[in-house]
């Protein structure tokens, strides 16, 4: 009987132990639950991080949530977040190193009405604009320099209206173009009831001006740690095995994404063509950044005249010493 309880005890250590086994990483999000970030739920749902010893926990962001605050508060070991605020933060004094890059092309654009006339960026002088903030606000700044319009309301440049996360200033028609994702945003104003040949679009990608987004950054000083660079090795390695995943069952990945939003404010159909349109923009990425694409966004952020977004190119921004290894 004695021995039996000593097995059973050892078998229960032993299991405790394979338990503790797993290394523990909190991932913040750029944004709320949705299928902008399926690869990470997919990774998780299916068994990849389990599967590279690791423990994920995914931290949904939101309108009021900056992830390189996150991170400097200590709040999570990775986060999802755009270079262009990772840089501006970066310059500011937070050290923050982009370890990969699993979207490959930008979705951002503005949506604009085309009963405002606007045809070209040229028109939108003298025109309201909707942006929005919390670091998401480089890439129209900087696009708006190179227009040489200024963005403080005078007369032949633009007023910025301080735009929520929604459609609204469209739909009411306070503005005559608002900031839209391509998997997102704009298909909000078409359910809204608004005809896509009622609206003209202008895509950063088209314009010259795209930057890079939905990067994955740590601070730089954790990567001095052996333990911590393996551990974002393993995380990178399945997380890229998710959005190649999700990539290749686009509806299933979505229906993992809906699984997990606590919210319960996903519905499918959105979600679902979320995921068909965030698939378009991780095609051909095996999670390594495009230095030449980096630089671009440096380029195009160092190009705002008297004030521009960053004032002197990065050292030390991004590495590639975690995918050489991720991804080989």
């Amino acid at each position: 009987m004695m021995k039996k309880l000593l097995t059973t005890a050892f078998l229960a250590s032993l299991i405790a132990s394979g338990a503790q086994a797993a290394d523990d990483v909190t991932l913040q999000l750029k944004w709320v639950t949705q299928a902008q970030f399926a690869g990470y739920y997919v990774a998780k749902a299916k068994g990849f991080y389990d599967e590279e010893g690791l423990n994920v926990t995914i931290k949904p962001g939101g309108p009021d949530i900056a992830p390189s605050q996150v991170i400097a508060g200590g709040g999570a070991d990775v986060v999802v977040d755009w270079m262009p605020s990772a840089l501006a933060a970066r310059e500011k004094g937070l050290p923050l190193v982009n370890i990969a890059q699993p979207f490959a092309a930008s979705g951002m654009m503005l949506t604009c009405l085309k009963e405002t006339g606007i045809k070209a960026p040229a028109d939108f002088a003298d025109k309201t604009l909707g942006v929005w903030f919390y670091g998401n606000e480089y890439p129209f700044l900087s696009w708006m320099s190179q227009l040489g319009l200024k963005t403080d309301g005078s007369a032949g440049g633009v007023t910025v209206l301080k735009q929520g996360f929604n459609v609204d200033p469209l739909l009411q028609k306070q503005a005559a173009c608002i900031s839209t994702m391509t998997y997102n945003e704009y298909w909000q104003v078409i359910e809204a009831g608004v005809s896509a040949d009622d609206l003209v679009t202008f895509k950063y990608q088209d314009e010259g001006v795209a930057t890079l987004e939905d990067g994955l950054y740590v601070m730089e000083e954790k990567l001095a740690d052996p333990a911590f660079a393996d551990k974002m090795v393993r995380f990178v390695r399945a997380s890229m095995k998710g959005w190649k995943y999700a990539e290749a069952n686009s509806d299933e990945a979505a229906m993992i994404v809906l699984e997990n939003d606590e919210t319960g404010a996903q519905t499918e159909e959105h979600q679902k063509r979320m995921m068909g349109e965030i698939a378009k923009l991780t095609a051909g990425s095996n999670g390594a950044l495009d230095v030449a694409a980096a630089e671009k966004t440096v380029a195009t952020l160092m190009a705002g005249g008297s004030d521009p977004v960053i004032t002197k190119a990065p050292v030390g921004a991004w590495t590639s010493v975690i995918t050489d290894k991720a991804v080989q």
